[in-house]
């Protein structure tokens, strides 16, 4: 038998090659047409993202459901009865015209008060020149906001020390779950912050904190108007007060990591804010100076939720007829 030629080898090796290269470009084909087939079947049987706001809305409806059906279902869900539950979510409210807190009544609408405090912190060294403060303190800028009772009703944590105490508030009122101020609604502020819709500020130029009015009478309208602000707005101070006084571990910087260090003071205003609703008698409370002004405001009787933060004329009107319905109503009692 004769031998086959070299030559018609090779072509016979060339053919199993090419139908092999062959099989492979068809396989390939196939499979990628199957997987993407299979991608495109995914992606449709995938729900569509949803927004912030929808998933916000899913939550509270979901809450809202627990809290109406039975306590047996909310506890199961939170691990709390359904009357827990809703003094965990108790909302402040506006101060109205049968108030009997004489500090408060004249400020119809109010929430409470608000005010920014320095926390000393301990940050990484590449950051402790963002957290200096004004005073040269490596510290943490702190908003309180608190309403009459001195409880916090909103802390935002974490700016540093260099921020302007007027910046952290427009950031808190423009966050998705951040302070809510219903329209209508306002709260005290001092000098440091702008005079817009939910933010009350006393009168530039004018005699503010109460020392200054021992011994001496407000002579106008916007003093009248200065001194009541103070005397309520002064929760706020009071609040820090305590909370620094009561826990020594916002004395002075830790060494834990910041974000740590800001837990812990979030920690420290929500005991605070149990203290204050549980305890009746409070004995951090009675140690401090509270109030060692004199009652100037009644002898002076007896003698005489926004998204951003903007100054209005309509808001300095406000202001103007409110102080002088204060100083009205103060000259009216004075001498009925």
């Amino acid at each position: 038998m004769a031998r086959t030629s070299i030559t018609s080898r090779r072509r016979k090796v060339l053919h199993i090659v090419e139908i092999l290269n062959s099989l492979v470009s068809v396989f390939n084909v196939v499979f990628m047409t199957c997987l993407r087939l299979s991608m495109l079947r995914i992606q449709i049987n995938r729900p569509l993202s949803k927004s912030k706001e929808q998933k916000r809305l899913e939550r509270m409806i979901w809450l809202n459901k627990l809290t109406r059906e039975s306590d047996v279902v909310c506890v199961s869900q939170l691990r709390m009865d359904r009357s827990t539950f809703v003094r965990l979510c108790e909302m402040p409210q506006p101060i109205t015209d049968d108030c009997d807190d004489n500090r408060w009544k004249p400020f119809k609408g109010c929430l409470g008060a608000l005010d920014g405090t320095s926390i000393r912190v301990t940050p990484p060294s590449d950051q402790k020149p963002r957290y200096r403060t004004r005073k040269a303190d490596i510290a943490t800028n702190v908003l309180g906001v608190c309403c009459p009772n001195m409880q916090f009703i909103y802390v935002l944590l974490g700016w540093e020390g260099s921020a302007h105490d007027g910046r952290v508030p427009r950031d808190a009122i423009s966050r998705p779950d951040g302070l809510k101020i219903p329209q209508g609604c306002y709260y005290l502020v001092d000098v440091g912050y702008c005079n817009a819709p939910g933010s009350l500020a006393p009168f530039r130029g004018q005699r503010y904190h109460l020392n200054e009015f021992h011994g001496h009478r407000p002579q106008s309208v916007a003093e009248y108007f200065n001194m009541k602000h103070s005397k309520a707005r002064n929760v706020i101070e009071r609040c820090f007060g305590l909370l620094k006084g009561r826990w020594k571990i916002l004395a002075s910087p830790s060494f834990f990591p910041i974000t740590t260090q800001v837990r812990i003071i979030l920690a420290c205003c929500l005991l605070h804010n149990l203290i204050r609703k549980y305890m009746k008698v409070d004995p951090q409370e009675l140690e401090q100076d509270e109030e060692d002004e004199i009652e100037l405001e009644e002898q002076l009787v007896e003698e005489a939720c926004l998204s951003h933060v903007s100054l209005t004329d309509e808001w300095y009107n406000f202001r103007d007829g409110l102080a002088h319905q204060m100083f009205n109503t103060r000259r009216e009692t004075s001498n009925p």
